[in-house]
């Protein structure tokens, strides 16, 4: 049976068809969901895709974290659902209190789009096991809003229970701390990023590579070894 991962569109998402082929790719069923419906349609897995939910206002995923959808998916989330935020999905993570932290302004103060180098640091998670820990990749990053933040003991408890998925190589695009671009809540199923791999998973458009394809390939095997 074909593995279905949903995709949620909130009004000012941006990749969400992006992230549809992506999983297309990868050999899943992607599944459309929609903000004001409550009805997550029975799919294995869910993603929050990219963009500007209801256009950033208050803070980047304040509003969308309040969306009928999410009522359901945070549930679900805490009973083992795999969830992956990229990007503005990752700021609605940590709103809705599924992953620690918040994502502020980037340092710089600029939009930032450029192919970013990443150390994977969790090859252990759901979405990550089709890559090993230490691996170098490139993934596209776009982002305006994308400096991670934690108090001390948060950025701590992160670094020492291994839940840092990714970390920034060479070049820290917005000022996040610990270079960190992407964590993992402590069971493994629910991953946010910066970076947006769906963007990196054909070798004939965006980055030219396919570093990106290992997140949808990864979630697909878990499901269906589940």
């Amino acid at each position: 049976m074909t593995a279905r991962i949903g995709v949620v569109t909130f009004p000012g998402s941006l990749d969400d068809r992006d992230t549809q082929r992506a999983i297309r790719v990868a050999g899943a069923e992607p599944v459309a969901l929609w903000h004001k419906d409550k009805d997550l349609k029975q799919v294995d897995a869910v993603v929050l895709c990219g963009g500007f939910s209801y256009g950033d206002y208050l803070r980047a995923g304040a509003i969308a974290r309040f969306s009928p959808v999410m009522d359901t998916l945070i549930d679900q989330a805490k009973a083992g659902l795999p969830v992956l935020g990229i990007c503005n999905g990752f700021q609605i993570l940590t709103e809705a209190h599924l992953l620690p932290g918040g994502m502020l302004g980037n340092d710089h103060l600029h939009f930032i789009c450029r192919d970013q180098k990443l150390r994977v640091e969790n090859a252990d998670t759901a979405w990550t096991t089709d890559y090993t820990a230490g691996q170098e990749i490139h993934i596209p990053l776009k982002n305006m809003d994308g400096r991670y933040v934690a108090d001390r003991r948060t950025l701590d408890e992160l670094e020492a229970e291994g839940r840092v998925a990714f970390r920034y190589l060479d070049f820290n695009p917005n000022g996040s701390l610990n270079d960190i671009a992407g964590i993992t809540n402590a069971a493994g199923n629910v991953v946010g990023l910066m970076p947006h791999p769906e963007h990196a998973v054909e070798s004939l458009i965006g980055t030219g590579r396919t570093d990106g394809l290992p997140f949808f390939t990864s979630i697909l095997k878990k499901l269906v070894n589940a």
